[in-house]
Formats: structure tokens, sequence, C-alpha cells
């Protein structure tokens, strides 16, 4: 894979974000650079897994650059062409919808839709309770979106949580590197 310019955009999946972080760290070894993003939620909100300002603080370290937390930060995105693909890592319900809808109300959600119009690739990883419920309709329209493409997904439980889905962030390098080439990587697993 080339070296890109990546912007690196986590929302509210706070469980998720440990898992997430060893993603972004191999993305900068290899050298590309990452431009971080948070949504509201994601940069403001201290959970039983961890603080914001601890999550802030070793995104940054590992990137390099301040992290993106506002709506007036997040809109040059496009008409500068800051970025060469977009991830949304994790990717909540809640987002999935907005994206789903067109709604921009988020620094994650308007970096999208600047990034969006210059025809380059979104690539989503899902972590969502709700994914094979209420936000599976969404699922379903931004797999039909161009330009828009999911990092590999399977149900993290099927027998205490059967509707939640989340993504297989190891397979994140693969997945950008197939949505840089305009192909979308086998999207659902079977564990």
């Amino acid at each position: 894979m080339d070296k890109l310019k990546i912007g690196f955009a986590l929302t509210g999946s706070f469980c998720t974000f440990k898992r997430v972080i060893p993603v972004i760290k191999s993305l900068k070894e290899a050298g590309h650079e990452l431009i971080p993003i948070m949504s509201f939620n994601a940069y403001g909100t201290d959970t039983r897994f961890g603080r914001a300002e601890e999550f802030i603080s070793e995104i940054e370290d590992i990137t390099k650059n301040k992290i993106i937390s506002t709506l007036a930060a997040a809109e040059p995105i496009g008409p500068k062409k800051l970025l060469d693909v977009l991830v949304i890592e994790p990717c909540t319900g809640n987002t999935l919808a907005k994206l789903a809808c067109g709604i921009a109300d988020t620094p994650v959600t308007l970096a999208a839709k600047s990034h969006l119009r210059n025809q380059r690739p979104l690539l989503i990883a899902i972590s969502s309770n709700d994914a094979l419920a209420g936000a599976a309709k969404n699922i379903g329209t931004l797999q039909n979106f161009k330009n828009v493409f999911f990092v590999p997904y399977t149900q993290d439980d099927p027998n205490e949580k059967p509707n939640s889905i989340v993504a297989d962030f190891e397979k994140t390098a693969a997945a950008i590197d197939h949505a840089m080439a305009g192909r979308q990587i086998q999207p659902v697993l079977i564990k």
C-alpha cells in the first residue's frame, strides 16, 4: 500500500477504543499520515472504559496531530482535499444512521460528508449492539453508496447479544487497500 493521508475517526463505541488504538499505531508505523477525528461524545465522555482525556492524549501522541473535534475544523476536509481515505472506526449505529440519512452534525459525520464530495473512499468499521436490528437498514443503505466500504464484520456474541456486530479491526489495513482500489473486501465474516 502506498503511503496515504488517512483520516481516522472514532465515534462513541467506547468499549472498542482499546482495540482500535493498536490499529492507529500500526497504520502510523507503516508510514501513513493519520489525521485523527472524534465525535463530540467520543471526545468529551469519560466512561468505565477510560477517560476521554487519556484517549485523546494517546491518539495525539501516536499520530503527532491534534484531533479534529469541532464542526469548524472538520468542514475543510473536503474543500482542501485533505485525505486519501477516511476511516470511521469504531462506527456506532447512531453514526451509521446519520450517514445513511445525510445528517452531518458531528465532526465525524461532517468529515465524511466533506470527504465524499471528492469521490474518495470512506471506510466504516461497525461496532453496534443493534446492527442486526434497528441499524440493519442503514448498513444496507450505506453498502449501496458509491465510495463507501466496510471493514469485515461479524456477530461478536451471537448467544448473549444476537443483534450485535463488530468489525474485525485487524483487517483495517487490508480493507483500506481494497477501498483505495475501489473494491469491497469480503464484508461479512462467520465465526
